[in-house]
């Protein structure tokens, strides 16, 4: 269970941010952000498990998210990883490309999932699930993502956080300052209230629980100009503070 919010075309002089928190299990071993190809170079944090990654971006300047999507039976181990999945999307030159990838998958290849795919000028969310291979093409906007559908309102994290990103969003395109996007965005992804239950943890957009909880967060801004800076947190939001991740290609 993860949340990510992305802003598409609607933020002055940044063409795409994407702000996501990571929920694992604590057993889980995982590494922060890191090369992990160097021909196209990806940076992304890797799960030390199964190799992939969660959230990675590349020197032909996609972000792509991955998400485990909720389904009533548990996931089948023999299928592909997820995180694998994403790295080699990251590896790809465009959108488009990454289009036509999923598009070409069978649902059964992979657990089910949701995963973004973006890039300054285009943005696409892919669902696998029992169904189908589901494809979206986000308009210019503030959208969120958790293990539901794409801007889910039974979401209890979509409906408690969805007015406070947009809220972000305005006040950016007036300030136009940087600084206070990324704080905002910290504080709103180390929330602990939910619009339901206070009582209730995996309502929340920070998670703690015994065994279960929110492990990291990112934040990935491009700029018009090709520049990406990528922003993370090595423990909840509401732990940690955000470092910038170097990227070679920069």
């Amino acid at each position: 269970m993860c949340t990510l919010a992305v802003f598409t075309r609607t933020l002055p002089g940044l063409p795409l941010v994407v702000a996501a928190n990571r929920d694992e299990f604590y057993a889980r071993p995982a590494e922060g952000p890191r090369v992990l190809t160097t021909d196209p170079c990806v940076v992304g944090g890797r799960d030390v498990v199964a190799g992939g990654s969660w959230l990675a971006t590349s020197e032909h300047r996609l972000v792509v998210g991955i998400l485990n999507r909720r389904t009533g039976e548990p996931p089948d181990p023999s299928r592909a990883s997820r995180g694998a999945l994403c790295v080699t999307l990251a590896q790809l030159r465009s959108v488009q490309e990454a289009v036509d990838l999923l598009s070409r998958l069978r649902v059964d290849e992979h657990n089910p999932f949701n995963v973004l795919v973006a890039d300054r000028a285009r943005a696409v969310v892919a669902q696998n699930r029992a169904d189908g291979m589901a494809l979206q093409e986000l308009p210019p906007g503030t959208h969120l993502l958790t293990n539901l559908d794409l801007n889910d309102a039974t979401c209890q994290r979509i409906s408690r956080s969805s007015q406070r990103f947009q809220d972000l969003a305005t006040r950016f395109a007036d300030t136009r300052d940087r600084s206070d996007l990324v704080a905002g965005l910290h504080a709103v992804l180390g929330d602990h209230l939910t619009a339901v239950d206070d009582r209730a943890p995996t309502d929340q957009l920070c998670i703690h629980t015994e065994a279960f909880g929110t492990r990291s967060s990112s934040i990935v801004l491009a700029d018009e100009h090709g520049r990406v800076e990528y922003l993370h947190a090595s423990a909840a939001p509401c732990r940690g503070a955000y470092r910038r991740i170097p990227l070679p290609w920069q």
